[in-house]
């Protein structure tokens, strides 16, 4: 098993699909790095050499990319940067209320956190 930027890879997929597994990192850009690294991105994991692991973990680094940690505690400043000027955007987040203008009333479930109680329509027990 592959670990690049401190995250294990699938082994049975391809290279440019297996990089996706690094937050941070698309399908645009790990096929980007493997055309950087010259390596096949159609190669399956498991047949990558020691070497070809190396040059994709060095183009990885040259690129300067924020991914995992990094990119993560950006993502969690920036929102508590909103949170703190007291925007719009920063309430809506400290609210577990979607921030960009969806409807409420019956969709964003998952966002807020309540199940839906559903009435049946059967007989009633007496």
């Amino acid at each position: 098993m592959a670990r690049i930027a401190g995250v294990d890879i699938p082994k049975d997929k391809k290279v440019a699909y297996s990089l996706r597994y690094v937050h941070g990192i698309g399908l645009k850009t790990a096929l980007s790095i493997c055309e950087q690294a010259k390596v096949d991105p159609d190669v399956r994991v498991t047949d990558l050499t020691s070497k070809q692991e190396d040059e994709i973990r060095k183009v990885i680094v040259e690129l300067k990319l924020l991914i995992e940690g990094e990119l993560r505690s950006e993502n969690l400043k920036n929102v508590k940067r909103l949170q703190d000027i007291g925007s719009y955007r920063g309430v809506r987040h400290r609210k577990s209320l979607p921030s960009r203008g969806q409807r409420t009333k019956t969709n964003s479930r998952t966002r807020r956190g309540k199940k839906r109680i559903s009435i049946s329509l059967g007989k009633k027990a007496v």
